[in-house]
C-alpha cells in the first residue's frame, strides 16, 4: 500500500488529506488562526469548582471556560503547583527542573475542593477541543509528543508500547532511555522507536526537553492570564508525526513556506526520505489535480454511495452517530437474500471504516446493518469490521451485532467530527428562486435525449411536457420536434401533459414505463 499526503494551503485555511492506493482515507481542515488544538498548554485561571462533579471549570481565553475533573488533575499535580509558584516567585532566577522537589501523588478518591479554589492558577493541557456547546477538556497531567518518544514531566518511569513484543528490543529500548533522560521526567517509547538507534532517541529527547524548558520559561515570563505556554506544531507536522511511515511516497505542499516547514522535518526524522517532499505549482488547483475534490463531494454528506448501488445513510446528532445499511437498487445474489445481505454488509462494513477515519467521527455510532439469519455470517461481518479498523489510529471498541442488527462502536472523540457541505447553490437561479430564460430548456431536453439514444440505447420513447412547451416544439415546418427525430429517430414522440409543471418533463418507454433520466443525467 503507498500513501500519499496532499497539503492544501490557503489564506484562511489549511487542509491535509492522506491518500492510500488513490482513495482518501482521512482529511483535516482547520482554520489558520485555529488556537485551540490538542496538545496546546495553558497557565490557566480556575473560574469555579462544583464539588457535585468533583471537577472544576477553568478559563483558558475560550468563550466557554473548559472542564477539568479531579482525577485529570493527574498524580503529580501536588509537584506541579509547587514547583510553579517556585518560578514565578522570582521572574529572574532560574529553577532547574531536575532539582525540582517531588512532592507525594495526589489522591484518588481526593475531593477537588480540597485541591482548588476560585482564581487559582493551573498549568494544563488541552485533551479534548471545543465540540458543540461544549468547552475545552482538559489534563493537568502534562506531555509533549515526539515521533519516537512522550516526554512527560514529573514522571520518573520509562515505559516501552505494548505493541513491541520482543522482550530483548523492549530491554534495550528502556535502557537507552534511561540512560540519558534526567531527573524528574518520564518517557514513553512509541512503537515506531523500534529498531531505532540509541542517537536518534537521544536527539529526539533533547528536542522534547528543550520545549519543556521554553514552556516554564514563558510561564516566568508571561504576566497576562491565562495565556498559552506552548503551542502544538502545525497540523501538518503533527499529522505526519503520527502517520509517517516507509510507505509515503509523495507529499506534496502548495505553499512555499509550509513546504520548507514539512521539509525540514522529515530531513530531520528521515534523512533518507527527504527527497519525497515536494512542492507543488501547478495551475489546477492541488486538491482538483490529485481527485481529491471528487472524492470529498461524494465522501461527505447525508447519503454515501459504496459498490453494486448500496448506500449509506449517516445522520449526526449531538448524543451519537447513526448509520444505516441500504441495499438499493443492487442486484440480488444467485445464492438468495441471505447472500445478498451478507455481501451488502461486508461492503458497508469496508465503506464506513474509511468513513469514520475520513470523517473523524467520534463517541458512540450506532450501525444498522441489514439483517442476516446465520449466525456464522454476522460473525463474519464482525471480524471484517474489526480488520478494517486495524488501520484507524483513534482508539476504538466494537461489539458484535445484537440480536436487532445493530453494531456499536464507539471511536475517542478529540475533536468535532468533519463535516462538509456538498450541497451547492442551484446554477440555474443562485440561490434566489427565479431562472434564466426558459428557452433553453429545449437544449438541456435536447441533451437527455441524446443520452437516452447514444448511451442507454432506447430508441423508441416518449416525451411529456407541459402543453405551451409541446405547442412551441412542435410549431412550424420544420418543428423542433422534426429536428429531433432526423437526428435521433422516428421513435421519438412529444406528448402535451397538463398535470406537469411549466419546466417539467417525464419519459417514458414503449411500454409505457417510467423513465427516470433526471437522476442519470442531472447529477
Amino acid at each position: 500500500m503507498t500513501s500519499e499526503l496532499v497539503i492544501d494551503v490557503k489564506e484562511n485555511e489549511i487542509s491535509i488529506a492522506l491518500v492510500e492506493d488513490k482513495s482518501l482515507v482521512e482529511y483535516q481542515s482547520e482554520p489558520r488562526s485555529a488556537s485551540f488544538s490538542v496538545g496546546n498548554i495553558y497557565i490557566a485561571k480556575v473560574k469555579k469548582t462544583m464539588p457535585g462533579l468533583n471537577a472544576s471549570f477553568v478559563d483558558v481565553g475560550y468563550e466557554r471556560d473548559a472542564f477539568l475533573h479531579y482525577l485529570d488533575l493527574g498524580n503529580q499535580y501536588s509537584s506541579f503547583e509547587k514547583y510553579l509558584k517556585q518560578i514565578q516567585s522570582d521572574r529572574k532566577k532560574d529553577f532547574p527542573f531536575d532539582k525540582a522537589q517531588k512532592l507525594p501523588e495526589l489522591k484518588k478518591d481526593g475531593s477537588i475542593a480540597n485541591v482548588l479554589k476560585k482564581n487559582d492558577e493551573v498549568l494544563v493541557q488541552i485533551v479534548k477541543e471545543p465540540i458543540s456547546t461544549k468547552g475545552p477538556r482538559l489534563t493537568g497531567e502534562l506531555s509533549f509528543a515526539g515521533r519516537f518518544l512522550v516526554l512527560m514531566p514529573f514522571h520518573d518511569k520509562v515505559s516501552v508500547s505494548t505493541k513491541i513484543k520482543k522482550g530483548e528490543e523492549r530491554s534495550r529500548l528502556k535502557q537507552i532511555i534511561q540512560s540519558v533522560k534526567p531527573r524528574n521526567v518520564g518517557v514513553i517509547v512509541r512503537t515506531v522507536a523500534e529498531g531505532c538507534d540509541g542517537e536518534e532517541l537521544k536527539t529526539e529527547l533533547q528536542v522534547l526537553l528543550k520545549r519543556w524548558e521554553e514552556t516554564l520559561s514563558k510561564v516566568q515570563n508571561i504576566q497576562k492570564r491565562p495565556a498559552l505556554v506552548y503551542e502544538e506544531t502545525s497540523r501538518a507536522v503533527a499529522l505526519l508525526r503520527d502517520l509517517f511511515n516507509p510507505t509515503y511516497s509523495a507529499i506534496y505542499v502548495n505553499d512555499e513556506n509550509v513546504y520548507n516547514e514539512v521539509k525540514d522535518y522529515i530531513t530531520l526524522i528521515a534523512p533518507a526520505k527527504a527527497n519525497i517532499v515536494k512542492l507543488y505549482e501547478g495551475k489546477v488547483p492541488i486538491f482538483d489535480n490529485f481527485g481529491i475534490t471528487k472524492q470529498l463531494k461524494s465522501g461527505f454528506g447525508k447519503t454515501v454511495n459504496y459498490k453494486h448501488g448500496a448506500y449509506l445513510i449517516i445522520e449526526h446528532t449531538e448524543a451519537m452517530h447513526v448509520v444505516d445499511v441500504n441495499s438499493g437498487n443492487r442486484t440480488k445474489a444467485e445464492n438468495g437474500q441471505e447472500q445478498n445481505a451478507l455481501e451488502v454488509n461486508l461492503g458497508a462494513a469496508d465503506e464506513l471504516a474509511r468513513q469514520l477515519r475520513l470523517r473523524d467521527m467520534g463517541g458512540i455510532i450506532i450501525v444498522d446493518f441489514i439483517d442476516m439469519h446465520l449466525a456464522e455470517d454476522r460473525q463474519l461481518l464482525y471480524e471484517r469490521m474489526c480488520k478494517n479498523m486495524q488501520q484507524d489510529r483513534a482508539r476504538h471498541n466494537i461489539l458484535p451485532l445484537s440480536k436487532f442488527g445493530l453494531m456499536q462502536i464507539t471511536r475517542q472523540r478529540v475533536r468535532p467530527a468533519m463535516d462538509i457541505n456538498v450541497e451547492e447553490v442551484c446554477p440555474t437561479c443562485f440561490g434566489k428562486g427565479t431562472i434564466k430564460s426558459s428557452i433553453l430548456f429545449t437544449d438541456q431536453l435536447e441533451r437527455k435525449i441524446d443520452y437516452l439514444v447514444n448511451k442507454v440505447g432506447e430508441k423508441r420513447f416518449t416525451l411529456h411536457v407541459h402543453p405551451y412547451v409541446a405547442a412551441y416544439i412542435n410549431q412550424g415546418f420544420i418543428s423542433i420536434k422534426r429536428k429531433w427525430q432526423f437526428k435521433y429517430g422516428f421513435g421519438l414522440q412529444v406528448v402535451a401533459s397538463q398535470k406537469l409543471a411549466f419546466l417539467q418533463y417525464e419519459f417514458y418507454d414503449r411500454n409505457k414505463q417510467f423513465i427516470d433520466m433526471k437522476e442519470e443525467c442531472d447529477n
